[in-house]
Parts: C-alpha cells; sequence; structure tokens
C-alpha cells in the first residue's frame, strides 16, 4: 500500500485530503510545516509528498529543497492561483508538480496515481539488459530504468526520465510543451507550459556538458524542443 505525506498548515486540507485518500486506498501521513514534514520522511517509507507552498517555521519551498538532496520521491505542490512566483520557485528547486486550490478530489487522485505509477515503474525496476537508446554519449537503459552519460550514471526524477525517454525515441522530432506535457503528465496541457520548462532545464543540467549551450537537447523557437543526434 502506497504512502502519502500531507504537509499543510491547513488542518481541514490536511483532513480532507486523508479522506480522500485513505478512502482510496492509500496510507497517509501528516505534517503542518516543512520542518515536521523532514522528520516524517526520516522515520517513514513515503512514495509521494503533497505539499503546501506557505506554512510556518518552514515553507514548502525550503523543505523540497532539503528532500530533493536526498531523495527523488514525487512532491506535488498544493498552491493558490495567486502564488505563480512561489510554484516556479517551486519547481526550481525540484517540485514535480502542482494542484491549484481550490481542487477537486478527483483531480488530486488521478495525478497522485500517475506520479505514484511514474515512481514506481522508475525506482522499483532493476536489472536486465533490455530496451536501450543512444544518442550521443547519453545512454538509457529502459528495462533497468538507468541513464548514463559518457558511462556515468546520472540521477533523474521520474518525469525526467519520462521527459528524456520520450525526445530519445524520436530523435529529431520536435514537440511542443503541450504535446510533451501531455503525454508525460497525462492530462491536458491547461497552461503549464513553465512547468515543462523547468524540468527541460533541469535535464540540461545533467546530461548536458555546457547547460546554457546545449549540443543535445535543443530548443526550436517557437515549436519545442528535440534530441539532436
Amino acid at each position: 500500500m502506497n504512502r502519502i505525506l500531507i504537509v499543510d498548515d491547513d488542518r481541514d486540507i490536511v483532513a480532507a485530503l486523508e479522506i480522500y485518500l485513505t478512502t482510496s486506498g492509500y496510507q497517509v501521513c501528516k505534517a503542518y510545516n516543512g520542518r515536521q514534514a523532514l522528520d516524517v520522511l526520516r522515520e517513514n517509507n513515503v512514495e509521494l509528498v503533497l505539499m503546501d507552498v506557505m506554512m510556518p517555521q518552514m515553507d514548502g519551498i525550503a523543505a523540497t529543497r532539503k528532500i530533493r538532496e536526498t531523495s527523488n520521491v514525487p512532491i506535488l505542490f498544493l498552491t493558490a492561483k495567486s502564488e505563480d512566483v512561489d510554484l516556479i520557485n517551486g519547481l526550481n528547486v525540484g517540485a514535480d508538480d502542482y494542484i491549484t486550490k481550490p481542487f477537486k478530489p478527483m483531480e488530486v487522485l488521478a495525478r497522485v496515481k500517475s506520479h505514484l505509477r511514474r515512481y514506481t515503474q522508475l525506482g522499483g525496476q532493476t536489472g536486465a539488459a533490455g530496451d536501450t537508446i543512444s544518442v550521443g554519449p547519453i545512454v538509457m537503459d529502459d528495462s533497468a530504468k538507468r541513464v548514463t552519460v559518457d558511462g556515468e550514471p546520472v540521477s533523474l526524477t521520474p518525469l525526467e526520465y519520462s521527459i528524456l525517454r520520450l525526445l530519445m525515441q524520436r530523435p529529431g522530432q520536435v514537440f511542443s510543451t503541450a504535446q510533451i506535457y501531455e503525454q508525460v503528465w497525462n492530462d491536458p496541457v491547461l497552461g503549464s507550459e513553465n512547468t515543462v520548462a523547468v524540468h527541460i532545464r533541469h535535464l540540461r543540467e545533467k546530461i548536458e556538458i555546457d547547460p546554457a549551450h546545449p549540443r543535445y537537447l535543443k530548443v526550436v523557437w517557437g515549436l519545442g524542443y528535440k534530441m539532436e543526434q
């Protein structure tokens, strides 16, 4: 049974999310600020975090930065529409996605299920030689869920891995941000282009020698992104 950590200083929101998730078969841990969240993560095997942005003692952005020092667990921000700057900052420090308040129960459950599936596929499979894709020095072993650059392993989040796999499977093909979002997140894009751009930038920092002048993961201005052979 998957365990999910809910982090929000609004106890009514935590209680509502707990009901949605437990009735759908998930185990729930709770925290009401970022410091408590870090304590819970040290003591429990958590497979997804729902994280509020604005909280006392330690906010969601600071907590996410600390979590990303040791873990690739999916982190979904709970954010108000007025918190666009905080949202971008959160994505920059390693959040995977966001859910806008007020949220609908079915939207929360759909996002949770999608990210857990991706995380399980990437983190839960090992070994076995299998489908291997190469673009220059970048090699993806999709059976082992492993990426290397010049023979050195690269640590990717599940979303980064999924984006890279999409682009590497069709080198030279240009994908718009909407196409990337819809195929990787399995959701309509609905203005989430910035989310894709942030994850692309993180990918470049991990697979390119000079991320500011990428040789492989390239932008096609006005159209989207592609992997260049």
